[in-house]
Formats: C-alpha cells, sequence, structure tokens
C-alpha cells in the first residue's frame, strides 16, 4: 500500500520489484517460521527487526504468521527515514515487561536535510529477574560509498555509546544489549572508534562494551555474502556486566550465534559454496 509521505514506489505491486499481496503473505510466513526455528524448543522473548515498513506489517506478522500463538507484542514508531523503513521490537509479555520505551532520533549537524531510521531504546524486566537495556540500530547505509557515508555512521555510533556510557554511569553493573543492521562491519571506524567497541576478551570490564560479532568475524562466519565472501553487518554487542557469571542473567563469548539453516541458503553458482537466499538479488 502506498503511503503519500514515503517513497515507497519501488515496493508496489506496479513498482520496479512489482511486491504483490501474494509476495507478502509469503515473506510473512517465512519471518514467522524463522522467528520460531531460532527459538528452538521456546520462542525468543525479544526480536529485534529491522527494514520494517510500518506499524501493519508488524501487526500482521504477530497475528497471522505461524508465531500467532504465542501472543507477541510490539514496540514501534514511524522514523523520518525517507523510504519509510523503521526498526522495532517484538516481545512476550509473560517473559519481559518493559518499563521504558524511547525513540532517538538522528538529527546529523553537517547535514539537517538527511534523515535516517531512529534508533529504539527499551529498558525493561526479563525473566522477573534482572534489568535488561536494549538498543535495537539500523545505521544509514553505504549507498553513495563507503567511505563518503562513514561519517553518518560514526555520528549514530557515538549517540548510541552516549546513550550506553549514560546507563553505565548510574549503574556500572548495567545489562546492555546493542543489536541491528549497522551496515559496517566489526573492525569498522564507527565501530572501534564511534562505539569504542572492545575485542579484548582476556580481561572483561564491566563498563566496557565488548563486540560478540567480531569473534564470529574471526571464525569467517557472516550474515550475508559479497563477492563471494561472508562478512558480518548484523551485529550483536554487549556491556562487560552481562559477561560476569556471577549476575542474575549472563551469557558467554559463545552465545552469539548466526542463524544457518539449509533453507535460509541456497548455492552461490558464481562463487563457491552457499549463499543467504534472499528475497530479491537485484530485480530477480
Amino acid at each position: 500500500f502506498h503511503d503519500s509521505l514515503k517513497l515507497d514506489q519501488e515496493f508496489l505491486p506496479q513498482g520496479k520489484k512489482y511486491w504483490t499481496w501474494k509476495k507478502y503473505i509469503t515473506k510473512q510466513n517465512q519471518v514467522g517460521k524463522v522467528i520460531i526455528a531460532v527459538g528452538g524448543w521456546q520462542p525468543p522473548d525479544l526480536v529485534g527487526l529491522c527494514e520494517i515498513e510500518n506499524q501493519n506489517v508488524l501487526e500482521g506478522l504477530v497475528k497471522y504468521s505461524p508465531i500467532k500463538k504465542f501472543g507477541y507484542k510490539i514496540i514501534h514508531k514511524e522514523a523520518p527515514d525517507r523510504r519509510g523503513i523503521d526498526v522495532g521490537l517484538l516481545y512476550l509479555p509473560n517473559k519481559f515487561q518493559p518499563l521504558v520505551e524511547k525513540f532517538f532520533q538522528v538529527d546529523f549537524p553537517f547535514n539537517h536535510k538527511s534523515k535516517t531510521r531512529d534508533v529504539l531504546y527499551v529498558k525493561g524486566i526479563i525473566g522477573k529477574t534482572d534489568t535488561i537495556h536494549v538498543f535495537i540500530n539500523h545505521w544509514p547505509s553505504r549507498w553513495g560509498g563507503q567511505k563518503e557515508t562513514e561519517p553518518k555512521r560514526m555520528f549514530v555510533a557515538k549517540l548510541v555509546r552516549s546513550k550506553t556510557d549514560s546507563i553505565l554511569k548510574v549503574n556500572p553493573l548495567s545489562n546492555i544489549i546493542i543489536m541491528g543492521d549497522l551496515n559496517d562491519y566489526p573492525d569498522d571506524k564507527s565501530l572501534l572508534d564511534g562505539m569504542r567497541a572492545s575485542h579484548d576478551f582476556s580481561t572483561i570490564k564491566p563498563t566496557e562494551i565488548y563486540s560478540l560479532s567480531y569473534l564470529l568475524m574471526l571464525q569467517n562466519q557472516g550474515s550475508h555474502k559479497y563477492h563471494g565472501e561472508w562478512e558480518i553487518l548484523d551485529q550483536i554487542m554487549i556491556s562487560g556486566g552481562l559477561l560476569g557469571k556471577k549476575n542474575k542473567i549472563y551469557c558467554t563469548t559463545k552465545d552469539a550465534h548466526i542463524f544457518r539453516k539449509d533453507y535460509l541458503l541456497e548455492k552461490d553458482e558464481k562463487h563457491t559454496g552457499m549463499m543467504p537466499y534472499r528475497t530479491y538479488i537485484g530485480y530477480r
């Protein structure tokens, strides 16, 4: 459906991608199936989502896809992104109780006309056990060149880091998860200098932010394939407090995974091995 305030023409039935109702329902069901599969026997307590067009698609996902029986609730807000792309959070109300919801709008001081996705921040009680802080991101794309667009991602990285620093100043042992499509790699400038995400797991400091995705990158894992190489743009970072095993809730350096099942892959005809089974490759 066309939103007259957004540049969404490409994904309309008459647009370049010929995005039809049938294709949409197929996508909705496939996303629902993957969410169930990721959780294994138990559906995930929290699901962070990027590339959300509007509230309607989230309503469709929780009400009509295979996850409908779980009763997921939605946190979402329309962002100023010109294409109408947002971020959102699904949560199981019996497992997670939101206390604070904020959408941090990104206003570039060097380009006020450029608009991008908000950063979604949610604070809540997980498993009736402890407080957790979640940041869901979709940083500016590389469209126009990686170097040319890097200042935008650097700005958002510093914004997110300032928010986490504020939380850690109040409570150095805070449990923080930062996730999303960052459009940069774990060893790029925006992560190293902007987020100051640490790659040193030899000594864990509660007030540091650690990149679990960096460890996956060292194992040559990836969430997408570019010119035959697996790479990671979709990332997870956590506060050092979450790596403390004496915590009520904690994780280890082995607890970040890239969900990689056969039905999510297809043969890479151009290069070797497998590649993601994508909705579109170009206009196909």
